[in-house]
């Protein structure tokens, strides 16, 4: 393998928060804590919720769990799998990580279940190669 992939880096994200905020945005820095590790490997790291949250506030999302918010949160995992190459599965509960490994298992889409399954190409897609620590 040569070529970046992009990974979607599933997890928990509402699940077990009782849709508390605090709870909510914990759980997506722990999938934000995986990027850096994804991007020092060669690849763009994917979050669901980097491309669904916007799209929920801009159409005038008001609560978690809203019909909007189903409408919209799920269906853009779904969608972002048509262009992801891989998805990275964090442990724990998640209907919603489950169903993009589900989506990304019946489209041939490799899963990883940690950071060391993922290839490392960062010594061969010929750009420079990333810092061991990043900037400050």
């Amino acid at each position: 393998m040569t070529k970046p992939m992009m990974i979607l880096i599933a997890g928990p994200y509402r699940s077990g928060t009782g849709d508390d905020p605090v709870k909510m945005a914990e759980n997506l820095r722990r999938l934000e804590r995986m990027s850096w590790p994804i991007f020092q490997k060669g690849h763009v790291p994917m979050i669901g919720e980097w491309a669904a949250l916007p799209v929920w506030t801009a159409a005038g999302g008001q609560r978690v769990g809203d019909e909007l918010y189903e409408h919209i949160l799920h269906p853009t995992a779904g969608r972002l799998l048509q262009h992801c190459d891989a998805v990275l599965r964090l442990p724990g509960d998640s209907k919603g990580a489950d169903n993009d490994v589900a989506i990304a298992t019946a489209r041939g889409i490799p899963v990883y279940r940690s950071i060391e399954e993922v290839p490392d190409i960062s010594g061969v897609t010929g750009s420079a190669a990333a810092p061991v620590h990043p900037p400050v």
